[in-house]
């Protein structure tokens, strides 16, 4: 999973939880937080933690657990211990496909948002499983279809349009590749799960305003890395953050920013 960890570097970081964090992940953090609560977790590990996030929402909802929160990208990691304060809450840089914790070590295993960049999921959902206790639970959350993700549908389609000879393909290709029910359970089984739900919830994408909210997806994302990689040219990141600004404004009303995503849930028990 090295070239992602590259990808998630610089000013990605920072960008990331200034703007992108409130607009995506803060929303479904708190349903995470809530599900993972109905266990009543001793010992919790969270894979690709970014930037704690959901960290912050597991310390709140359970004070009383142990908490490792990972990640393979320790610049992410170092914002996330800007953000959780409680001494329950530790942080550690680690490839969930090969984690370096014994077997059985925890009640839980949480990843928002991480998986679907997994390059060998049946091996991360092993990993996951290996490490969890009898009994314990699997909770992840993965984006459904991209056209049911407005904000992000808009930034793909600018870039399709900008570059129609070779869009770039850092959306459908990572964040928006694994909405399949079937293949997400195929490959839960494959790893050994059996008890396995799968909800999907539509939350409102907010920001307060249509600027913010671009910045956030443009910037705060590592489609620029791509973008430069892949020698758009100089101004290609801007040129994207102009034309999905213009797009969003569709959006924007008197309360700011506002547009529906949807994302998979999903729980499995050992």
């Amino acid at each position: 999973m090295a070239t992602m960890d590259v990808r998630f570097s610089g000013s990605v970081p920072a960008n990331y939880e200034k703007h992108l964090v409130p607009l995506l992940f803060r929303p479904y953090a708190q349903v995470m937080a809530e599900r993972a609560a109905e266990f009543q977790p001793g010992d919790i590990l969270e894979t690709a933690a970014g930037t704690g996030v959901v960290t912050d929402a597991l310390s709140k909802a359970l004070p009383a657990a142990r908490i490792v929160a990972t990640d393979l990208n320790q610049a992410m990691l170092d914002v996330a211990a800007t953000r959780v304060s409680s001494g329950n809450v530790t942080f550690r840089q680690a490839d969930a496909l090969e984690l370096p914790f014994e077997d059985q070590s925890f009640d839980l295993v949480v990843c928002q948002f991480g998986v679907m960049f997994y390059p060998d999921k049946v091996k991360g959902n092993t990993e996951a499983r290996r490490v969890l206790r009898d009994g314990g639970h699997y909770l992840f959350a993965v984006w459904d279809r991209i056209d049911r993700n407005i904000l992000s549908n808009i930034a793909n389609e600018s870039m399709r349009e900008l570059f129609p000879d070779n869009p770039p393909q850092f959306m459908t290709r990572g964040p928006f590749s694994y909405y399949d029910p079937e293949w997400i359970e195929r490959d839960l089984r494959s790893a050994g799960f059996n008890d396995i739900e799968l909800d999907t919830i539509t939350l409102d994408s907010r920001s307060s305003s249509a600027e913010d909210g671009a910045r956030g997806l443009v910037y705060g994302s590592p489609m620029g890395v791509e973008l430069a990689m892949d020698d758009y040219g100089p101004d290609a990141l801007d040129r994207v953050y102009e034309k999905v600004l213009k797009a969003m404004r569709e959006y924007e009303g008197p309360d700011g920013f506002g547009a529906p995503m949807t994302a998979h849930i999903v729980t499995a028990a050992k």
